[in-house]
Formats: structure tokens, sequence, C-alpha cells
């Protein structure tokens, strides 16, 4: 195992692990039941579910390829429309969906299907839910595992089995307390390492700030609106930005577990609105960070481009920690990699479980709420591990490593929007049928197919396709049953 980092970098890299792996032990001390392991024994206060709303979707992904969109030619700002939406969509979701959560103890989103849709549309919203949530985060740690391999020496497999290794442990131990608590300390890292980053990047600019702000002006960098009306357009226009991206917080925030859990965290519905809310101009701060990251880092290499940079925006970002950075730095920046996908993997591997138990268990003996839980949660973080790890190895060998930050808003985007339009469903019908659910699931996943793969519409879009077909399809099927039986 050979290093390209000196004895300072490993210190700081392990001290984060070990401090990680720590606060799981801490909050695993004692007696768990699964309301505690799952949803925190819905105690946890919202500046806390805030920092993990926050850190759980900001992912190595946000950190390495948001960059990109403004580092590449013809790069701006315009994918900062896309956060515009995504504060309409939050505040949709407070209105709309968080009143329903808090109508019952929930421990997953989906338990509230069952109600009204039976518990076949709730396994199988379940079951999209953990293919689609366990292969979009196995792209994100894919692009961890690159950078771990490049700024360590130590090989992409072994980089991507030891990061999941450690993420799982503290996960599985801990539980979701661990897991918020651990979130608050990595969104620090992670955005003191961007700031890190940025600083260097300004000290090496010619010019400084203002070298770079002339560079952006001339070169187009600051255009941050696209009023074109193009459905597939491959860039974000405004009006992608804003409806495509409302539809896609709604459904990301409203019908995924992983976020849903940390509202079912909270200890009233007030401090989960409140979390929720704030987190969109959190976000939107974010992303303005990361892209100047990118436009710094064109100023950067615009005459004299290193050979690291030839790969595109995730490759000149990684090859600046690694060659440009010097020693406690760039620990610290990998470290800020590494607590950037840590956050978003462990809320994963404890969504994963708890969906895995609560809406799957019974299929096979185990009770969402019996003794057997908190240890059936437990294996299923881990086995949720090993498939991630699995995704990651197998992108890595079809070399599936560009625009990934597309490739993982696409996956999810796609299966969230259609479990979204089972909850309009839900919530404008008395009643939905098993077959109206599940086929309007499928109608959905169909027209999301030919929306991205026969028309080629841009994937800020797949949510309120999904959605929308699902709703209406499954409505049509009620209404169809409704008629048939009166008759």
């Amino acid at each position: 195992m050979s290093t390209n980092l000196p004895a300072i970098d490993w210190l700081i890299i392990a001290a984060y692990l070990v401090a990680s792996m720590a606060i799981g032990a801490w909050f695993g001390r004692g007696k768990q039941t699964a309301e505690s392991f799952l949803v925190g024994g819905r105690q946890i206060g919202w500046p806390l579910l805030l920092a993990s709303i926050v850190a759980t979707e900001t992912s190595t992904v946000t950190f390495l390829s948001l960059p990109g969109q403004s580092y590449a030619d013809g790069g701006n700002f315009t994918f900062l429309q896309l956060a515009f939406g995504y504060i309409v969509g939050r505040l949709l979701v407070v209105a709309w969906l968080l009143p329903m959560y808090f109508r019952g103890e929930y421990l997953t989103a989906y338990e509230l299907l069952e109600a009204k849709c039976g518990p076949t549309v709730r396994r199988v919203a379940s079951a999209i839910f953990l293919v689609t949530r366990n292969v979009g985060d196995g792209l994100r740690l894919l692009l961890t595992g690159l950078l771990v391999a490049a700024a360590t020496g130590v090989d992409f497999a072994t980089s991507v089995v030891l990061l999941a290794v450690c993420t799982a442990i503290y996960a599985a131990v801990g539980g979701v307390a661990s897991v918020v608590v651990n979130d608050f300390v990595q969104l620090i890292t992670y955005t003191a390492g961007a700031f890190i980053v940025l600083a260097s990047l300004l000290g090496d600019i010619p010019g400084g700030a203002e070298g770079a702000w002339d560079f952006a002006a001339e070169t187009g960098r600051l255009k941050l609106f696209d009023f074109s009306l193009s459905l597939t357009s491959p860039t974000i226009t405004l009006l992608a930005g804003v409806v495509g991206g409302a539809a896609l917080s709604m459904a990301s925030h409203g019908a995924d577990h992983m976020m849903v859990q940390r509202y079912l965290c909270a200890r009233t519905q007030r401090s989960a609105a409140l979390a929720l809310g704030l987190s969109g101009l959190v976000v939107a701060g974010q992303f303005l960070l990361f892209l100047v990251i990118g436009v710094a880092l064109a100023a950067l290499f615009q005459a004299d481009p290193p050979d690291y940079a030839a790969g595109g925006g995730d490759d000149a970002l990684i090859g600046y920690i690694v060659h440009a950075l010097g020693p406690g730095l760039r620990g610290l920046v990998v470290a800020s990699v590494l607590a950037a996908s840590m956050s978003t993997l462990s809320s994963s591997l404890n969504a994963s479980a708890g969906v895995a138990v609560a809406d799957l268990g019974r299929l096979i003996g185990i009770k969402g709420e019996g003794p057997g839980a908190v240890r059936a949660a437990r294996v299923a973080t881990l086995v949720a591990a090993a498939a991630q790890v699995a995704v990651a190895l197998v992108a890595r060998r079809m070399e599936a490593s560009d625009d990934v930050i597309g490739a993982v808003l696409a996956v999810l985007g796609f299966a969230t929007g259609l479990i979204l339009g089972l909850y309009a469903l839900a919530s404008a019908l008395p009643r939905v049928t098993t077959a109206a659910g599940v086929g309007g699931l499928a109608a959905g996943c169909l027209a999301c197919s030919v929306a991205a793969f026969g028309v080629g519409m841009s994937w800020p879009w797949f949510s309120l396709v999904g959605s929308t077909t699902t709703f209406c399809v499954g409505w049509w099927l009620s209404f169809f049953a409704i008629t048939k039986a009166a008759e």
C-alpha cells in the first residue's frame, strides 16, 4: 500500500474517521428500541435536523462535480437556478406533506401509504426506494473512492471498502442519533474544506479574487438566468430550475425516506418545518460556493492547464487537491470530502435499514417494533453498505464516472417522482386500490423511461413526469374500479 500523503495528513484523516466511529459508539451505548434507533426517540431539535438535512443532500458529488458545471468551457452559474425550485418545493412539502407525517407516529415515510393504498403498494414503494437509493449512493461512493485513491495512493477498491466500513460502523451502532450528530460535524468539516480550497485557488490566481472575477466576466461565466423554454436542454434553464426543481425537491424531500426520516425525528411539526424550510436557503448558498470554486479553478488553469485537468471538472479539482495543497491542508480537504460522502452514505444506510425492517420485515417474520428489530436494522445497515460498495466497484469497472451529478440526480428523480405521485393520489382519494397504485407506478416508470431515453428530456423534469403520470393513471384506474363496482 503506497502513499502520497505525509504523516500529518494521515493523522488528520485517521482522527476524523475515529471521531465519527466514537460518536456512533457513544449513541449506541445502553439498550435501544426501534423508535430510538430509527427516529431518535422523536426528540431531536431543529438546529441539528437542519444541519442533517443539508449534510445529507450534500455529498461528494456536490463537492467534486458541481464545480465542474462552472469550470467547463461554456460553464456558468445557471445551475443555481435549480436552487430556486428547491426552495419552492420544500415550502410546498411543509404545507402539504409534513402535516400528514405528524398525524401518526410513523417509523418510515411509506407507512402512511398503507392506510390509503394497502400493504402491497407500501411494499412496492419501499422496494423502489431501496433499489434506487442504494444505486444512487453507490455512484456517490464511486466519486469519493476516486479522490481517496488519487490523494492517498491506496487502490480504489480498498478506499471504497474502508470508507463504507467506517460509515456503516457508526450508522449500525448508534442509529439515527449518531447519524444526525455526525452530520452536524460533517457539515462544518466539508464547508471548512471548501473554503480552504477556494482560498488556496484565489491565492494562486494572478490578481487574486479580482483576477478571477475579470476572467468570469470575460468568459460569460457570470450568466445566471437561461430563459430558454426547451425541455431537452443539457443545461439548467429557469423553467427547468423552478418548475422541475420544485417537483424534484418535493419528491426528494417529501417522498424519499432518507429525508422524511429527519422530520420523524423532530420533537414537533413546527421544528421539522423550520429545519426543512431553512435548508433550501443554506443549500442555495452551498451551490454558490461550489460554483465559485469551479470558476476559480478555470481561471487558474486558463493559460496552461496541467495534465491532471484534462479529464474535466472532477479530475481538475481532485488533481488540484492532490498536487497543489500543502501538507496538513491536503489532509483537511480530503477529510472534508470524506465528510461530505459519509454524511450522505450514513443517512442512506440508516434509512435503508429502517425501510427494510419496518416496511418489508414482516415478509420474513420481523416485526418493525419487536425486540429483534434493532438487531435486524443493524444487519440491514451492513447489507446496504455492501450493496453500495458493489455498485461503486461495478460502475468503476464500466468507467461510469462522467457527469456523476447528472446520473445520481436522474436516478433519484426517476424514483422519488413516482412515489410523490402516490402521495398525491392518497391525498386526493378516500381509497386507492392496489391495482390503481401499482398501475400508476408502472405507468410513471414507463413515462420516465420514454422521457429519458426516447425524448431525451433533461433530468430536472423526471420527477414531474413521473409524479403526474403516476397520479393521472392511478386516478383513472381508481375511477374505473369505482364505476365497475357501481355497475
